[in-house]
């Protein structure tokens, strides 16, 4: 391993492996199958692009997006590294001569999505000294998974045709019957499966629930400011959600823009070119953005409406923080976004499976226990102590005998036959003057402004709280309306009493000043005096980062990541030897920027 560490060190820049890796590195070295599950910013390339360099031949790796092959090949180019990608959007030309050098050996590594890898078995692959296959996104194999692609089911077409050639199939999120059908459809020959750690600790969760759209809009625009200056990804269900949201956020001077599959395919590219090359802060997009990046500076994920797995969500939230440094998610929780996702799962060819995934997001929404736990739990992970990191964590609940409350509102849900759903029971508790409700007659309750001293959205929350301790429940058969449960009647007829959580009210952030910003314009590296020296330093670290990657024409977190940016202003290198030092700087890049960085240290430190 020390001749691999060393190799590490001089391509990478890296001077130790993370968990597993070197693992699973020796098992491809050896030439056997491996299955390997990496959290996302785990380490997974590694595991094949190390290997791709170490023994002779060019390794295939297979990916089910142009853009993420592109991210890619870039980041190995600058490492020094002859790397390529054969995709259905290059001239005839350009693949033929792109073949040519491949079976002449000029690359370590091609990357090509599943239908080239098929159209190119018998062909171009049959006249190349291949040494790995490397299945990304492998769980796409998967009808189990949460993106599956039939394409991918036709790979097992490579163990036919290389029967002796190590295949590694990698993926992020996998529950135990995903692996499974993995092995089983790419025939992985006794594959060695390797389960890396799911705790992602940098990742902050919380959960908001209840909000309607005006309130959501405030939430986002307000956690936004917050983080001035920060990539973000913002998911909605649906595009006409993206598309409005976009153009919101852009109205209060948010460069934000709409991805998805239904926008015209230059605009698709110019909103992720933007978004990588940090000239935009925010996409707004549907689940088909996010696997196309390698954007290492996302630096959070909020999700206007609930995905209807874990598996989605620990898959998006996994594209914020991938340099490891803290990032912060949020997920917008409504009875809306889970009655449409109980229709698609029911329209769906796994009617009991997709339930069943849905209901355990649904009590991941809906906890008041460590959030993290919870998913470490869903993917067979053990936790033994609170994450400290979440919003359960963060604000411990406090709980009082909310019997009498509890029974007010089941009460209220009795006396009108069980026909009304929650906005109409609020409007009871609190004697709304509504016109729908005196034309019902439920003016006339006894229940009728029982509750008037509580708040609409108090009530909202007392009412999610009822729904999860099992008091009552949702007829979704039945518009939603609300059922009081056997539960429910123990406590409303004394036989037993209910716990509350003490509501607490978000806290919300006063609004950032508005600043002019100018897009596209390569701005002189300007000493702005922050907080400490270090900030400062950073400061300037970031606009020659910048100033780089436009004369290159690369994404900036291609040429340093923010973690190494940030050990350069804490170890403050003055030569070339300790710049040789920081995280992510190997031979070629110390070679290519280490004299610009260092001399912008030393000038800002006398400065």
């Amino acid at each position: 391993m020390q001749e691999l560490t060393l190799l590490l060190k001089k391509s990478f820049g890296f001077d130790s492996f993370r968990p597993l890796q070197d693992e699973v590195i020796r098992r491809v070295i050896d030439k056997k199958d491996s299955l390997a599950l990496m959290p996302t910013g785990g380490g997974k390339s590694i595991c094949y692009q190390l290997p791709a360099l170490y023994l002779p031949g060019t390794a295939i790796v297979v990916s089910p997006l142009i853009a993420l092959m592109k991210d890619q090949v870039n980041g190995l180019t600058l490492n020094g590294i002859p790397a390529a990608t054969l995709n259905s959007m290059m001239t005839e030309d350009a693949r033929r001569q792109l073949r040519r050098q491949c079976v002449e050996g000029k690359y370590k590594l091609l990357y090509m999505s599943p239908e080239t890898l098929m159209n190119e078995l018998e062909g171009l692959l049959s006249r190349m000294d291949v040494s790995l296959v490397a299945i990304d996104e492998a769980h796409c194999v998967s009808r189990w998974g949460h993106d599956f692609r039939p394409e991918y089911a036709q790979l097992s077409a490579v163990k036919e045709h290389f029967p002796g050639l190590p295949v590694v199939a990698l993926t992020a999120t996998a529950d135990k019957i995903t692996r499974l059908d993995i092995i089983d459809k790419l025939k992985l020959d006794d594959p060695q499966i390797f389960i890396s750690s799911f705790d992602r600790p940098n990742l902050s969760l919380t959960v908001r629930r209840g909000l309607d759209k005006k309130e959501k809009l405030t939430a986002i625009v307000n956690f936004i400011r917050r983080r001035k200056g920060q990539s973000g990804i913002l998911y909605c269900m649906k595009r006409a959600d993206a598309e409005a949201l976009a153009a919101r956020l852009r109205a209060g001077s948010i460069r934000a823009a709409a991805y998805h599959a239904g926008l015209p395919a230059a605009e698709r590219e110019r909103a992720q070119d933007d978004f990588i090359n940090d000239r935009i802060e925010v996409v707004c997009a549907t689940i088909a953005f996010g696997m196309g990046i390698d954007k290492s500076n996302v630096r959070w994920i909020i999700h206007y409406n609930m995905p209807g797995s874990i598996e989605n969500y620990y898959q998006e939230i996994g594209r914020a923080g991938r340099d490891g440094l803290d990032s912060d998610t949020l997920l917008f929780y409504s009875l809306a976004d889970l009655v449409l996702l109980r229709r698609f799962a029911e329209e769906s060819g796994q009617n009991d499976v997709n339930m069943e995934k849905l209901d355990r997001m649904q009590r991941y929404c809906e906890t008041d226990i460590c959030r993290r736990r919870i998913l470490l739990n869903y993917f067979g992970e053990e936790a033994e102590h609170d994450c400290g990191n979440c919003d359960v964590c963060r604000n411990p609940p406090q709980r009082f005998d909310g019997s009498i409350l509890v029974q007010k509102a089941l009460s209220a849900i009795l006396r009108t036959d069980e026909r009304v759903g929650m906005n109409m029971l609020i409007d009871i508790l609190r004697a709304s003057g509504r016109a729908e409700l005196r034309q019902l007659g439920y003016d006339k309750l006894k229940t009728y402004g029982a509750g008037r001293d509580l708040p609409f959205n108090i009530w909202k929350e007392y009412l999610y709280q009822m729904l999860q301790l099992g008091y009552a429940e949702i007829d979704y058969a039945n518009a939603r309306t609300l059922k009081v449960t056997p539960l429910g009647r123990k406590v409303l007829f004394g036989e037993a009493g209910a716990m509350l959580t003490v509501y607490r009210e978000a806290e919300q952030p006063r609004p950032a000043k508005k600043e002019k910003t100018e897009r596209g314009v390569r701005q002189p590296i300007r000493i702005v005096e922050a907080g400490s020296p270090e900030e400062t330093l950073m400061d300037s670290l970031r606009q020659l980062r910048l100033r780089i990657a436009q004369k290159e024409g690369v994404p900036a977190y291609i040429i340093f990541s923010d973690d190494a940016l940030h050990e350069m202003a804490h170890k403050k290198p003055l030569t070339p030897e300790a710049f040789a030092t920081i995280r992510g700087v190997g031979d070629v890049k110390l070679q290519r920027y280490g004299a610009v960085f260092v001399a912008l240290i030393c000038h800002v430190l006398k400065a």
